[in-house]
């Protein structure tokens, strides 16, 4: 999900294509995770975009990510990386909106705080190196892996069509992409990548936007 990349200068040169079938290239971006964003394939980004090198891709570099003449469907990882911005009015109605009912659990034991960094929404939820990382909700994985800086080692699952959770910093991650996964099911174990300290990062995102986690969760 899910989560926002830096933004970065534009280089100089001459203007690139843009707009409907195109992606400009962010900082942190790598051509499978682009692929991913929009449903796509490593094959057919190098196929349109006629790359010699496709781990020579570079920030503000503009890719086509759609056959010519047709306009991109795909939802970037806006599942996994959006702005992170929401406020408590938004909370409160995503919370009690009856068609995003879904059972939640904690997914970790540990004191939690607000979390920090990059403006994020999250929770910090301190623990032990090793300790067990469950999935908060049934669902499906839609990503496991390390390619967003800043999150580390990183689980993102998709509960429905609005809800999806987000779990970052884990030492080993035990799931795969496309798998379903139970409430309370380990999907990770605790760690501190990209992170001074040991910690799980955790996040609830409805239709791409980070809201409080709290409000979600049981009490405990």
């Amino acid at each position: 999900m899910l989560l926002a990349l830096g933004a970065c200068s534009t280089p100089s040169g001459p203007a690139q294509p843009s707009g409907p079938g195109y992606y400009t290239v962010q900082k942190g971006d790598t051509l499978s995770s682009i692929a991913r964003k929009f449903k796509r394939s490593n094959s057919q980004i190098i196929a349109w975009n006629k790359l010699s090198d496709p781990n020579d891709i570079k920030v503000d570099q503009a890719l086509r990510i759609a056959p010519d003449g047709v306009r991109a469907s795909g939802n970037p990882v806006a599942s996994s990386t959006p702005s992170p911005r929401s406020d408590d009015s938004d909370d409160t109605a995503a919370a009690s909106d009856p068609k995003n009912a879904v059972d939640w659990t904690w997914p970790a034991a540990g004191d939690s705080s607000r979390g920090t960094g990059q403006g994020r929404k999250g929770i910090d939820i301190a623990g032990q190196l090793g300790q067990p990382v469950m999935a908060a909700a049934a669902g499906k994985v839609t990503y496991a892996g390390s390619g967003i800086r800043g999150y580390g080692n990183l689980v993102i699952i998709k509960h429905n069509s609005y809800l999806l959770s987000v779990y970052a910093h884990n030492k080993t991650i035990l799931v795969k992409e496309g798998q379903m996964v139970g409430k309370g099911q380990k999907i990770a174990e605790m760690g501190k990548t990209d992170s001074n300290t040991v910690k799980l990062y955790f996040e609830i995102r409805r239709q791409g936007k980070a809201v409080d986690p709290v409000r979600y969760l049981p009490s405990r």
